[in-house]
């Protein structure tokens, strides 16, 4: 299995890399994006794994240029900044997992080897997904709702269908984490909130119905009326 490490610290890059090795990974390394995006160009990888500030180009900065030439290899971002807003800019990137320096290696080798064995674009199918009078397209990541034509983030797409695959269920914060974005739950971290929010704010503010509702210490459920005892 091979991997892409992309890493300006030339120790963090050997130790990484040889830690890799020792654990039977064929690995290539990078130490900026642009080597980075010229590697991927020729080269097909289990799993990248990309350190966030660099010179020349920044590991976010090659992500978006890899996801816009549709290269959907899964993406470990490692960084040394771990409020809930840089994640989300990450996230929005297209990175599928996010650790935090410092860091075991043995987190680190465990995420590798889950992203390895997940299908890539697992909730990316062809196609429209339909739910009462709403519409997404999972391809263009286009939602439409009573004639408005609303863009979402990748996260929030991933968000979307899966609520819209689920619709009347209550689904926990932990289920979202597994099932949509393939991370283990950290109850220490607002990062669910802040995506069920920005997601409220382009699919139901300005609408009479809203659609996405919480249920309070249980998790987020679709429907049109809220039965249940919402928060």
């Amino acid at each position: 299995m091979k991997i892409l490490l992309v890493e300006d610290e030339p120790k963090l890059l050997y130790s990484i890399s040889k830690g890799l090795r020792e654990n039977a990974f064929q690995v290539d390394t990078a130490s900026n994006g642009l080597e980075a995006g010229r590697m991927t160009e020729n080269s097909e990888y289990a799993v990248i794994v990309s350190d966030v500030m660099m010179p020349d180009q920044t590991g976010l900065e090659f992500l978006r240029e890899l996801r816009a030439k549709g290269n959907y290899t899964p993406v470990i971002l490692l960084t040394a900044m771990s409020q809930t807003d840089d994640k989300a800019q990450g996230f929005d990137a297209g990175a599928d997992d996010y650790l935090t320096k410092p860091f075991e290696f043995r987190e680190l080798l465990m995420r590798i080897r889950a992203l390895a064995r997940r299908p890539v674009m697992s909730y990316q199918a062809a196609g429209l997904l339909r739910w009462k009078a709403i519409e997404l397209n999972i391809e263009t990541r286009e939602l439409l709702r009573e004639g408005k034509k609303i863009l979402l983030t990748p996260r929030e797409s991933a968000l979307m269908e899966y609520l819209m695959r689920n619709p009347g269920r209550i689904i926990s914060k932990t289920e979202i984490m597994e099932k949509v974005w393939n991370l283990h739950f950290d109850t220490g971290t607002n990062v669910i909130e802040v995506y069920v929010n920005f997601l409220r704010r382009k699919v139901d503010k300005g609408f009479e119905k809203k659609i996405i509702h919480t249920q309070f210490k249980t998790g987020y459920i679709l429907q049109e009326e809220a039965s249940l005892p919402l928060a």
